[in-house]
């Protein structure tokens, strides 16, 4: 059974750090890529934040590049999401998800989702 399980999210002040981790069972890192979405209160679901494919590239959308880093432990079957310097807009359900697609940057493109971990940026 596909399972993928994030944890990390908190109350964090702007300009704090948080680490999100998406722990995933059922199946190994080694052939999909695991993207990271966030949807903010009253929107819909954006793009792909953060990617990492199979083959080791990442990719981040320019919205976050240069705060944000995504990372996988394929022995761990884990994948991290580093996010730093953090504003208020960030804040957000943060959701991981796997797609068995090389390098998926919409949310159809992705199969399995986790339930989300809630981060919140705020003073």
């Amino acid at each position: 059974q596909v399972q993928l399980v994030e944890s990390g999210g908190d109350l964090v002040q702007p300009g704090g750090s948080l680490r999100l981790s998406c722990a995933a069972s059922g199946f190994t890192l080694d052939h999909v890529a695991i993207g990271w979405f966030r949807q903010a209160p009253g929107k819909e679901r954006e793009g792909v934040l953060c990617r990492s494919s199979s083959d080791g590239s990442t990719y981040c959308a320019d919205s976050v590049k240069g705060r944000f880093t995504i990372s996988r432990d394929n022995a761990e079957t884990t994948v991290y999401l580093q996010m730093d310097n953090l504003k208020p807009e960030d804040t957000a359900i943060y959701s991981c998800a796997v797609s068995f697609l090389s390098r998926p940057t919409k949310t159809w493109e992705y199969d399995y989702w986790g339930q989300g971990t809630q981060v919140t940026v705020s003073s």
